[in-house]
């Protein structure tokens, strides 16, 4: 166990006491701290003032902790648990202990933080390289972790001070970086990934990651592929050090598929080039199967450009795959495959332009106990609704059994063939969280600037039905959907939907505002 020689070490000279930490880290042979120790650390805290922050010596000893190629987190955690990291970084004490009032947020603030931090450690150890394979080699790349590690640490320091968190944090990590003498490029680095932390997964999870539009815009913001690469690494560890039962392989994949098709543009890729590799990407695929081009492009005809731009390659040859001998069909085709990507049933539905269909789709698959977490509605040149969909089992149960996808595909086509109008949202009982921990529905309606298209943002409490009655009050509005991103965070509900009028117009004054209060009505 570490000890010091003198027991009044520590009041004669308080710099001893960020030492401590840095000597324990440098000898893994040590397996603790003393009684002595700990008791003297606790008396002597208050020594750690304005002062002892701006020393020299204090603020080189608490970087090379940062710095150091082993016990990063062991020695944070536990810098944390004495109140030591409390004093040091004052904001960081603000949030010691601070309860996060959602329903997805299963640690308070400072708790939170570090599992941050030891996230973005395990990118670093090989041992740990089999979790995430990109995140681990783009890491040991990454010329200076210690500034990841400060993102971490500040990512959500400025929570519960009643403003934009993201803000406020980007500001006091600013400030500590130039008291603590780091390069004015480094700092701005720190600094703008505490402001931009939630842009990545925001973008992910709710934009058309297949509309080069979406990733040029994002390329924009991020500017050069180092921001791009610690961005994605911070994103990764914040969704992961969240709750067990945020993080899932959907999520994994849409980050991954971000940051490629960032990276290609930061490269100098542009939209024509991105259909064209697309396209190749596919033509490859489908060769495996002996699939000829002669007989498959009389489809990719019918399809028209846009669907290549917003489907990614293996999506693109498993539709082609399966519809080239049915192009004209009359009949609905509807197919379920275990998702490459690792989590849930991708479903794919073809058949003859109907108003109705998303609401269809909809109430089948909540009946069939499965959560729709993504959904590309697309129609073809020739009239023809081409609809990928990506479920998740309720029940988080191992989806592994031929059966169950043909008891999808059957159920599916039943409910698309039924002359019936489309079955009522259900009215399953609310869960005790949401009854009393009620989220005010959140309507958000933007136009989208270089297309017709609106963007309809909705957070509110998740619910049975609650997807069947959006869908419902599309249908009745006379809205036509065109891609949805349904986001469950625990019983937050946060869902993105790209609409239009029936034609593809843009939508008047007058339906934005009836589809604003029939939403603030039902939810």
């Amino acid at each position: 166990m570490l000890e010091t020689k003198s027991p009044t070490l520590l009041y004669d000279d308080p710099n001893a006491i960020l030492e401590c930490f840095l000597v324990l880290q440098q000898h893994p042979e040590v397996k603790g701290m003393g009684a002595e120790l700990l008791r003297a650390l606790h008396r002597t805290k208050s020594l750690i003032t304005p002062q002892f922050r701006h020393a020299a010596q204090n603020k080189r000893v608490f970087m090379q902790i940062l710095q150091q190629p082993q016990g990063i987190t062991h020695t944070l955690k536990r810098m944390n648990r004495y109140g030591i990291l409390a004093r040091y970084i004052p904001a960081f004490g603000r949030v010691s202990g601070q309860m996060q009032h959602d329903l997805f947020h299963v640690y308070t603030v400072d708790e939170h933080i570090l599992n941050v931090l030891a996230n973005l450690r395990r990118f670093a150890l090989p041992q740990f390289s089999h979790e995430f394979p990109l995140c681990s080699r783009i890491f040991l790349e990454f010329p200076k972790p210690h500034l990841l590690y400060l993102g971490a640490l500040f990512h959500d320091i400025a929570k519960g001070r009643g403003g934009d968190h993201s803000t406020l944090g980007a500001v006091d990590a600013l400030r500590f970086c130039k008291q603590h003498d780091l390069p004015l490029e480094d700092s701005k680095l720190v600094a703008w990934l505490v402001e931009a932390h939630l842009v990545m997964s925001s973008t992910a999870q709710k934009s058309d990651l297949s509309d080069p539009a979406v990733v040029e815009k994002f390329a924009q913001f991020v500017g050069n592929e180092y921001r791009l690469t610690a961005l994605y690494l911070l994103t990764v560890a914040d969704i992961r050090g969240t709750s067990p039962k945020v993080w899932n392989a959907w999520k994994a994949a849409l980050l991954e598929n971000l940051y490629r098709s960032t990276q290609r543009i930061l490269r100098g890729s542009n939209p024509l080039a991105e259909l064209k590799i697309r396209q190749e990407q596919a033509k490859e695929v489908l060769s495996h199967y002996g699939v000829v081009e002669q007989s498959y492009l009389p489809f990719w005809q019918q399809l028209g450009p846009a669907y290549f731009l917003r489907h990614d390659a293996q999506q693109i040859a498993w539709n082609t795959r399966l519809l080239l001998t049915h192009l004209n069909t009359r009949s609905p085709i509807v197919r379920a495959r275990l998702s490459p990507a690792g989590d849930g049933i991708q479903t794919m539905i073809y058949m003859p332009d109907h108003a109705d269909i998303f609401a269809r789709i909809c109430s089948g698959f909540e009946r069939m106990g499965y959560n729709i977490v993504e959904a590309k509605v697309y129609t073809t040149q020739h009239g023809y609704a081409l609809d990928n969909f990506l479920v998740l089992d309720q029940s988080d149960k191992h989806v592994s059994y031929r059966d169950l996808l043909n008891y999808i595909e059957f159920e599916l086509a039943q409910k698309l063939t039924s002359s019936q109008p489309p079955d009522a949202p259900l009215q399953g009982r609310l869960s005790r969280q949401v009854k009393h921990m009620p989220i005010k529905p959140e309507i958000t309606l933007k136009a989208e600037p270089d297309s017709h298209y609106t963007m309809l943002d909705i957070a509110t409490n998740d619910r049975p039905g609650l997807l069947s009655l959006i869908a419902h009050i599309l249908l009745k509005l006379n809205i036509s959907l065109h891609n949805a991103k349904i986001n469950t965070l625990g019983n937050r509900a946060e869902d993105t939907f790209l609409i239009s009028g029936q034609s593809g117009e843009r939508l008047d004054t007058s339906t934005l505002h009836a589809l604003d209060n029939l939403l603030r009505e039902q939810l």
